[in-house]
């Protein structure tokens, strides 16, 4: 499967160097792309996808750096222009979505309607 060239999502520093390290603790052998996506569910309708896994035939393939990043084709018009940064303060920690497609989001900013 072909490349992609301009990647839909973009990652602050703080969130590839996470990412990073997330890999290399993990066995990239068995989950060796980083899927960028969203799923059904969440308080907003929305929730979003961010785990190490398989390309299937359904994929679009992104690449950022060393991290091969795979989308959905049809996932892409809900991550278009999102930003993914990783919070690591007092009052939270985690991946944080930036996502100007997103009509609604709840508190916990996990979730989103579009």
């Amino acid at each position: 499967m072909e490349i992609q060239l301009d990647i839909p999502v973009r990652f602050t520093d703080g969130a590839l160097r996470k990412l990073e390290e997330i890999r290399s603790e993990a066995s990239s052998e068995t989950a060796p792309f980083l899927r960028v996506g969203v799923k059904g569910g969440g308080c907003s309708g929305l929730s979003y996808l961010l785990a190490f896994d398989q390309k299937t035939d359904r994929d679009n393939e992104y690449q950022i750096n060393d991290l091969s990043v795979i989308i959905e084709k049809p996932h892409v018009m809900y991550v278009l222009g999102m930003e993914i940064d990783y919070e690591h303060g007092l009052n939270s920690r985690g991946f944080v979505f930036n996502n100007p497609n997103a009509k609604e989001t709840c508190g916990c900013g996990e979730s989103f309607s579009a």
